[in-house]
C-alpha cells in the first residue's frame, strides 16, 4: 500500500513524530487518521487532530491495521556475517528501504547518501560510516531519517557499529535523483 483515502481509527496508543517538525507525540487509541504513505518500515498518517502529518514506525503497524514486516517475512536471519562487496551491496539494499516521510522515494534514489564506508574491526565485524544530506536544510525529519538508516545498517550481520552523519556539502539538488527516483516522481 502506498497511499489511501480510507479513514481508520488507531486500535491503541502509539508514539508518532510530527512531520516535519520532528516532535514526538503520543496519539491515543481511537484517533482517526488516513495512511498517506506506507514505505519501507514506517507509515505516514494524516491526522487532522494533530495538525497534519505524523510518522509512526513499523513497531506500531498493528495500531493502524497493518502487519509488521516481521509477521509477513521470513524469520530473522541467522546468516553468517558478510564482508567485502556482499556487505556493501547489502548495506545499499537496506538503505533503499529508508524513506523521507513526505517523498515516496528511498534515500538512495533521492541521492541523499553521499558517502558509505565499511571498515573491518576484527574477524567478521565491521564499522560503517555514512554521510548523508537532506533535501532541505530545515527538514525536521533529518534526525529521524538518519536514525532509521543507522538502525537498518546495524541489523545487518557483521555490522558492529554504525555512524550516520548529516552533511550539507555539496548542497543537494533534484539533479541528484536517480533515473528510478525521477520516474517514481513523474519527472521523466
Amino acid at each position: 500500500m502506498n497511499e489511501s483515502t480510507e479513514w481508520i481509527e488507531l486500535s491503541r496508543d502509539c508514539e508518532a513524530v510530527i512531520v516535519p517538525a520532528g516532535h514526538t507525540v503520543l496519539i491515543p487509541k481511537g484517533t482517526r487518521a488516513v495512511i498517506t504513505q506506507a514505505l519501507g518500515s514506517s507509515y505516514t498518517l494524516s491526522v487532522p487532530d494533530y495538525g497534519g502529518l505524523v510518522r509512526i514506525s513499523e513497531r506500531d503497524a498493528d495500531a493502524v491495521g497493518q502487519k509488521r514486516a516481521s509477521e509477513t517475512e521470513a524469520p530473522a536471519s541467522t546468516e553468517a556475517p558478510l564482508s567485502g562487496e556482499e556487505l556493501e551491496a547489502r548495506i545499499w539494499t537496506e538503505l533503499r528501504t529508508c524513506y523521507d516521510p513526505e517523498i515516496p522515494v528511498n534515500i538512495v534514489d533521492l541521492g541523499l547518501v553521499y558517502h558509505l564506508d565499511a571498515t573491518p574491526i576484527d574477524e567478521g565485524r565491521h564499522k560503517v560510516d555514512m554521510k548523508m544530506t537532506l533535501t532541505a536544510p530545515g527538514c525536521g525529519m533529518g534526525d529521524t531519517i538518519a536514525a532509521d538508516a543507522r538502525y537498518k545498517i546495524l541489523n545487518i550481520p557483521g555490522i558492529e557499529e554504525a555512524e550516520v552523519e548529516i552533511v550539507w556539502a555539496p548542497a543537494w539538488g533534484p539533479n541528484m535523483i536517480s533515473p528510478e527516483g525521477r520516474a517514481k516522481l513523474g519527472m521523466e
